[in-house]
């Protein structure tokens, strides 16, 4: 099922999505205001049968969209973790025996729908098309062979960067990863039960129509086991916790010339078995 955030008349709610629609889930589930909150009281198979005997009582074209989980504790975002990605670099290195992990904040995330925007401190904004993992239940050195029972879902990410900010120290990316507004999430997550496997789902994200990013979790290195079992070593996940699992090849930033994007431009992130991220570029209104 298709669980998505949204506002409408001025109120924040979740709910399911049924065809063109949703259903309200934050009135009519006691005590879960947002989808976070049917998380972390382990409520979503509740939500799940609420929403199945329920009318719908707003169309999809009605809503303003928000991040999936607008408030998530944390953002882990994997870097460089397609098996050709590590070549795109050409710096000879070899391919590390451990993932780059980086954090975001919620309010560099924006939904689908919503403007990603270009702030005017650089030119360089570019794109990263990404699977989110949303972790359901939480947990703490979690086994390799139980990482599929964390998992509450999952959701299409446009993992955006400001390219020269990432480079303003030697070993650090956290500023070009933080702009506000510059990625997004979305449009909705879809439940884990929809995913009889997680090994070959397709990631591929569209710059004005042009394919501009197409591979598959068949060629990632480090799996969605391995990523839920190893950060849950150093730290402990909670209900909510969003992993962007990493990009494949073709970002703007790969071209030559780079293809950074400009007001105007419209980026597609689509998941096999998700669906499709869609926001358009627009520069900050500073002032």
């Amino acid at each position: 099922m298709k669980f998505l955030s949204f506002t409408s008349g001025g109120r924040e709610s979740w709910g399911a999505v049924k065809g063109n629609a949703v259903v309200d889930l934050g009135w009519r589930m006691a005590g879960c205001p947002q989808l976070i909150d049917a998380l972390r009281q382990e409520r979503l198979e509740e939500a799940k049968a609420i929403a199945t005997a329920s009318e719908t009582t707003l169309a999809l074209d009605a809503i303003r969209y928000l991040p999936t989980i607008p408030q998530p504790e944390k953002i882990i975002c994997i870097g460089v973790n397609y098996a050709n990605r590590n070549a795109e670099y050409k710096d000879g290195s070899e391919e590390a025996a451990y993932p780059s992990i980086f954090m975001r904040t919620p309010g560099s995330l924006v939904g689908h729908n919503e403007p990603i925007v270009r702030p005017p401190e650089s030119d360089q904004l570019d794109y990263e098309g990404e699977i989110a993992i949303i972790i359901g239940q939480g947990g703490r050195r979690i086994a390799k062979q139980d990482f599929a029972k964390h998992i509450a879902g999952l959701a299409c990410c446009n993992e955006g960067t400001i390219r020269d900010w990432l480079r303003h120290s030697k070993f650090n990316v956290t500023q070009g990863k933080n702009f506000a507004r510059t990625g997004s999430l979305g449009p909705w997550m879809v439940s884990a039960d929809e995913f009889t496997r997680y090994d070959d789902i397709a990631v591929k994200t569209r710059v004005n129509g042009e394919l501009r990013q197409d591979d598959t979790t068949a060629n990632i290195i480090y799996d969605f086991a391995f990523l839920i079992s190893y950060v849950s070593t150093f730290m402990e996940l909670k209900p909510g916790d969003v992993i962007a699992t990493g990009t494949p090849i073709g970002a703007g930033a790969r071209f030559d010339p780079p293809k950074w994007l400009n007001p105007g431009d419209v980026v597609e992130v689509e998941i096999g078995g998700v669906g499709t991220l869609s926001n358009t570029i627009a520069d900050e209104i500073v002032g």
